[in-house]
């Protein structure tokens, strides 16, 4: 749901090499953290790293969620326009920047134990 209620859309307008192209991202971004760059790919923002990384994560996951239930062949019922509202104002008094302050070290850990050559 916060990948919902934080999502704008783009248009696809081929690479991203066209210097006029930026204005109509950051005008389609808004003040959203996720962003649906239309048969292209995927954008997130956060005010750290570690806030783009966990707002592309779950919004990736939540992708993935509904191809899992568009795949069953079932009606998918919309989210009313004012729960996502309230969800999006829900969102700073529930965690911060999604928890990332949490998660982040423990994710570089994980990483490490993987292989810490991204540190050199």
């Amino acid at each position: 749901m916060f990948a919902l209620s934080t999502l704008a859309y783009h248009d696809y307008e081929g690479l991203a090499l066209n210097e006029n192209e930026k204005s109509r991202l950051v005008a389609d971004l808004g003040n959203k953290n996720n962003m649906i760059l239309r048969n292209h790919g995927l954008l997130t923002v956060g005010k750290t790293a570690a806030e783009a990384f966990l707002s592309m994560y779950m919004l990736e996951r939540a992708c993935r969620i509904q191809i899992l239930a568009q795949a069953g062949g079932g009606t998918l019922l919309p989210v009313p326009d004012s729960i996502l509202h309230s969800v999006a104002a829900q969102l700073g008094a529930v965690t911060v920047g999604q928890g990332a302050q949490l998660t982040w070290p423990g994710l570089l850990r994980k990483l490490d134990r993987m292989d810490s050559s991204y540190r050199e």
